[in-house]
């Protein structure tokens, strides 16, 4: 691992996770997969258009005076090759930027961008919950809306966004999400049930061996997950709980860093 000026075993790598809510973004420790500072975080405007969460992205990474060096960045939405393809949850015409191609004028770094829950699955993957797991894993970001990230033999298959599944005649995100749960008021148990019924298909779907339970909502697993009946695979808050996206992304970076790095002459 190189600190991206191939200068050797630093593990500093800074990550940026974009959510509908909030821009948080810390330095990470990739050897302990963790924070190496506290993270800062602004509010997503609104609306969230690229300009303006572009700007918000600049502000979180100037915070740490961080310039010149990679960078990764979550997105809530499908992600090829640095381009935003979808935009569910922020403003429309995010459909088609290329995210990584304006970050990285703005920073004056390279920036690799990834799915949000992509990010997240991976830092669970392999600091968290799902380390060591050979099956198949479903991560879940249950937040604004619902990230998902699928493994199956530790490999992750990009830009799921099973979020968007229909369930009871909506998309799941509408019935199950975190912010449905705020904005409706609705109880633990009842919220549960929805959450449970969200699972139940995916079950049907995939059969996982694990889920993977991340977003904010993880760091009160307790209230909820003991209420979760009926599903055979094992059900387990994510351990990053919710800094795994920024680890994640730092994760990206890095990993792209070093196979530029690599392909160098």
């Amino acid at each position: 691992m190189t600190d991206g000026n191939g200068s050797g075993p630093a593990a500093r790598v800074f990550g940026v996770d974009i959510g509908g809510s909030g821009i948080k973004g810390a330095p990470v420790d990739l050897d302990r997969g963790d924070l190496a500072e506290e993270r800062h975080k602004v509010l997503t405007p609104h609306p969230a258009t690229p300009g303006a969460v572009v700007a918000g992205v600049v502000e979180v990474a100037g915070h740490f005076g961080w310039a010149g060096r990679p960078v990764g960045v979550t997105f809530p939405g499908v992600v090829t090759d640095g381009v935003t393809r979808t935009a569910a949850n922020v403003d429309k015409s995010w459909i088609g930027t290329d995210l990584a191609g304006v970050l990285g004028e703005r920073l004056g770094a390279p920036v690799t961008v990834l799915n949000d829950a992509d990010a997240a699955g991976v830092a669970e993957m392999t600091f968290g919950a799902g380390r060591g797991r050979q099956g198949t894993v479903i991560v879940l970001t249950l937040g604004t809306g619902i990230g998902s990230a699928v493994f199956t033999g530790g490999r992750l298959v990009p830009n799921t966004e099973l979020g968007h599944l229909e369930l009871d005649g909506h998309e799941a995100e509408k019935r199950a999400s975190t912010k449905v749960r705020e904005d409706h008021d609705l109880s633990w148990p009842h919220w549960a049930h929805r959450v449970q019924k969200y699972l139940a298909h995916l079950e049907m779907l995939f059969s996982p061996e694990l889920f993977v339970i991340g977003g904010g909502v993880s760091r009160k697993a307790h209230k909820f997950l003991p209420l979760i009946e009926d599903i055979r695979a094992e059900i387990v808050p994510a351990q990053l709980q919710n800094n795994a996206g920024i680890v994640g992304a730092a994760m990206a970076a890095a990993a792209a860093a070093d196979g530029a790095a690599a392909a160098a002459p």
